[in-house]
């Protein structure tokens, strides 16, 4: 699946999973969930893009944003990149403009 296939511009459902695009920002001076930008969700942490580690923080804040394990989050594509893709199974919450089909 391509970025601009995403049904609602940013974020897509596939059965009970949250398919997201991300534009990340390392580190920024506070973790934040941010508006959309095109096709993809801004969000900011503080971690040091460094060997994906700003990806594995990331993974962690949006975890506990989206009410699950950080397990649960599964990074497509972008790792070393901050244009990325997550899917995120069964999210218990919604936060950045995201709504449950």
């Amino acid at each position: 699946m391509r970025a601009q296939d995403l049904e609602h511009g940013f974020y897509e459902w596939d059965g009970d999973v949250l398919v997201l695009n991300i534009l990340g920002t390392p580190m920024a001076k506070k973790d934040v969930i941010l508006k959309p930008k095109g096709n993809q969700l801004k969000v900011s942490v503080k971690a040091q893009p460094q060997n994906g580690r700003a990806t594995d923080y990331m993974v962690s804040f949006l975890a506990k944003e989206f009410g699950v394990s950080s397990s649960d989050i599964e990074v497509v594509y972008g790792r070393e990149s901050i244009h990325k893709q997550l899917r995120i199974k069964a999210p218990k919450k919604l936060s950045g403009g995201i709504e449950f089909e």
